[in-house]
């Protein structure tokens, strides 16, 4: 199999689970070195309380044909990441690809609550997780990224600056926090395009990760049976999808054409051609939109 990214240093904060891990995996199957970072590794757990790891991320990458290397660190701590930072200048030399997927929102918002209702511990919280750590991380990492040239930065979030621009997004804490994601490409792609690199907001659409799959009692082999309770679940796709987005970002020398844009894996599929690991072409977000004017209900299946 051809590794369009051999020889090349990525960095996925956040890389545990979901989105990070489906992205750290397709690197490693590019055929990069892996830098999995996050709060969740063997005998350390975050507030999330769930099973997964770094470790168990590092492994996936290496076994897919790259070197997975799991680094502990919580990205709300400074010293920590500039911890991170020291180890891959000592080993790496330099960075060629960031991706910060860092969030640990998902038990912090609620769902359509005023912001005068809403917890506002849990509210400053999600803000913390899921913009002040993506700043700090950004802070120590990018002079790694400017050594070599056509670094690459991509912040995940939820939802392309299109549509987060007119729609409500489940909260204020929730709305804030991804839509600042959004504009801290932007301001990034200002701020890296003249020193010869190049930063990207990116969205996955509706993701199966590892919590999904066990809200509607499926696994990614059977998740279509959840379709049957909820049929929009038919537009889903798995995290290796946007880990082919990103791979494909991260071998594109022309890459700096995207540069501060909002972007999405099923948008990238068609620029592209790559395809989730089932061979669909999944566009959660042209049917979402698609979904608000129709006269019925729209069949996901036109939209792989």
């Amino acid at each position: 199999m051809a590794q369009p990214l051999k020889g090349k240093v990525a960095l996925v904060a956040g890389a545990t689970r979901g989105a990070g891990r489906g992205i750290a995996v397709q690197l490693g199957a590019a055929g990069a070195t892996v830098y999995a970072t996050g709060r969740s590794a063997e005998g350390h757990r975050s507030e999330y309380g769930r099973a997964e790891t770094l470790e168990e991320t590092a492994a996936l990458v290496t076994a897919a044909g790259g070197r997975g290397i799991a680094v502990r660190a919580d990205h709300l701590v400074p010293a920590e990441v500039a911890a991170v930072a020291k180890r891959v200048e000592a080993e790496q030399g330099g960075l060629d690809l960031l991706v910060n997927d860092i969030w640990g929102g998902e038990n912090l918002f609620e769902w359509e609550k005023p912001v005068w209702e809403h917890d506002l511990d849990n509210g400053l919280r999600l803000l913390r997780l899921a913009v002040e750590t993506h700043a700090i991380t950004n802070h120590h990492l990018l002079p790694l990224l400017l050594r070599r040239p056509g670094g690459l930065v991509v912040e995940m979030t939820d939802g392309t600056a299109d549509y987060n621009a007119t729609r409500y997004r489940n909260s204020l804490f929730y709305d804030l926090a991804k839509s600042s994601v959004l504009r801290m490409a932007f301001a990034l792609g200002h701020e890296l395009g003249p020193r010869g690199a190049t930063a990207v907001a990116l969205t996955p659409g509706w993701l199966r990760s590892e919590m999904m799959l066990e809200h509607f009692g499926v696994t990614e082999e059977t998740w279509r049976d959840a379709t049957r309770r909820q049929p929009d679940f038919g537009i889903s796709e798995s995290p290796g999808y946007v880990g082919r987005a990103v791979v494909a970002l991260a071998g594109d020398p022309a890459v700096a054409r995207f540069n501060g844009s909002s972007l999405s894996s099923g948008a990238l599929a068609k620029e592209y051609g790559f395809t989730d690991l089932d061979g669909s072409r999944p566009d959660a977000w042209s049917y979402l939109v698609d979904a608000e004017t129709a006269a019925g209900p729209l069949d996901p299946a036109g939209y792989r």
